[in-house]
């Protein structure tokens, strides 16, 4: 901890932050809500409005990288509330845009600002606060990542449904513009205190790092793949469950979204499930999850398609959990780079995966998709078996441990040979 906090000042800084994630996910979701509204507004067809996600994901990915850096050169809150109140001020030149090529160059703008919070945040927690009160608050902020992004696209789908395209954009631009003005009071008495410099001569030397380890680069390939699918099968589902014979409303549609808490319950059990079946056993069982998830939806009947879509949820978010904890497991040094790293992958498959899937959607509808999904899992199966193979390479030549000589509260282990779930 850089200094001492007192309990007032650790709440501000917990509920600033939190606050800041709750802005950037719903900003970034929130058009994944309105995918109906701008299929109309500027004249797409063939599933052409997923790419809005794509452009904003992609720019997000790499920007975690610069910013990363920066507030290791500069310090947290300012490049963080600068990119806040930039995205805030933005927002209404949606209105003044009337191409969807002008469109998507916005929010390939937007999605550099909306890199910032996701990651400077840990940082800035990982600095003020004691290691207590750390696991809380990094609980707390994870919670607010989902509830995010479930609002935002909610928040979508409701505008999309009662507000014309004007009036959307002025309320997510007032709603932000509050939002980022509440964030900037909560987290200002944290600026100066919080401060951090890093003064590293070679600033790119922490990534090459990470990414000349084998296993780092198959934990990141793998839960970018993972998102790849399960992100991107969220907004084309939208698009068939407006068809026949469902014909669901703008706002119905996005109710699938509310099958993102069954992944918000899996990540918060994913400790246990990895106590029970190990690592890789939580990898295998969570990616034939995702495997029968996609399969049940082909089913074509509402109940299908929600359950489909719970499983699928609940897997992926095993995924993303499980390597989450194993990069900041692995990296021994660098570890905000490793986690940065992991997020730029993260959001590079959601920002692949729509243009991926287009054509399956295009030539075949959602059974298609589905199509493009399984040989997406396929991939990842085959990530999932070298990864296997070289974390228990890594532990064998390392001598056995007892029960006895084993500590209390000992790590999990972060492999085991075979995977009684393949």
């Amino acid at each position: 901890m850089n200094g001492r906090i007192s309990r007032v000042e650790a709440k501000r800084l917990i509920y600033g932050l939190s606050l800041a994630s709750i802005v950037v996910y719903i900003n970034l979701y929130l058009m994944q809500g309105m995918l109906p509204m701008l299929s109309e507004r500027f004249m797409l067809g063939g599933g052409e409005s997923s790419l809005v996600l794509s452009v904003t994901s992609f720019s997000l990915a790499f920007s975690l990288l610069g910013f990363a850096l920066a507030s290791d050169a500069i310090g947290r809150f300012r490049p963080m509330m600068l990119a806040l109140w930039l995205l805030a001020l933005s927002n209404p030149l949606m209105l003044l845009i009337e191409s969807w090529h002008g469109f998507l160059g916005l929010r390939l703008i937007q999605g550099v600002l909306l890199a910032a919070v996701p990651a400077i945040a840990m940082a800035f927690l990982r600095e003020r606060l004691p290691l207590a009160a750390l696991i809380k608050a990094a609980a707390f902020y994870i919670a607010a990542n989902s509830f995010g992004g479930i609002v935002g696209r909610l928040l979508g789908g409701a505008m999309a449904q009662h507000l014309d395209w004007q009036g959307s954009v002025l309320a997510l631009s007032l709603l932000t513009l509050l939002a980022v003005a509440v964030c900037h009071l909560l987290l200002r008495p944290a600026a100066d205190s919080g401060r951090h410099r890093v003064r590293e001569t070679k600033p790119w030397r922490g990534f090459a790092l990470h990414l000349g380890r084998a296993e780092l680069r198959l934990l990141y390939l793998l839960g970018g793949l993972a998102f790849m699918v399960m992100v991107n099968q969220f907004s084309f589902i939208q698009l068939h469950l407006l068809k026949t014979p469902f014909e669901w409303s703008r706002f119905e549609v996005t109710l699938i979204f509310l099958c993102y808490l069954s992944g918000t319950l899996s990540a918060y059990r994913s400790a246990a499930v990895v106590a029970r079946l190990g690592v890789m056993g939580l990898f295998c069982a969570s990616l034939l999850l995702m495997v029968a998830g996609s399969l049940l939806t082909l089913i074509d009947t509402a109940p299908a398609i929600i359950g489909g879509f719970l499983m699928t949820a609940c897997g992926f978010f095993l995924i993303h959990a499980c390597c989450n904890s194993q990069v900041a497991l692995k990296a021994t040094g660098h570890r905000a780079k490793a986690s940065a790293l992991y997020l730029c992958c993260y959001y590079l498959g959601a920002a692949l995966g729509g243009p991926f899937l287009m054509p399956f959607w295009q030539q075949g509808g959602w059974g298609g998709v589905v199509a493009g999904s399984l040989l997406l899992l396929g991939v990842a199966a085959l990530v999932m078996y070298r990864l296997g193979r070289r974390l228990a390479a890594d532990s064998a030549p390392k001598p056995e441990i007892t029960a006895q000589d084993e500590p209390s509260g000992a790590v999990l282990p972060l492999a085991e040979p075979g995977c009684k779930a393949c």
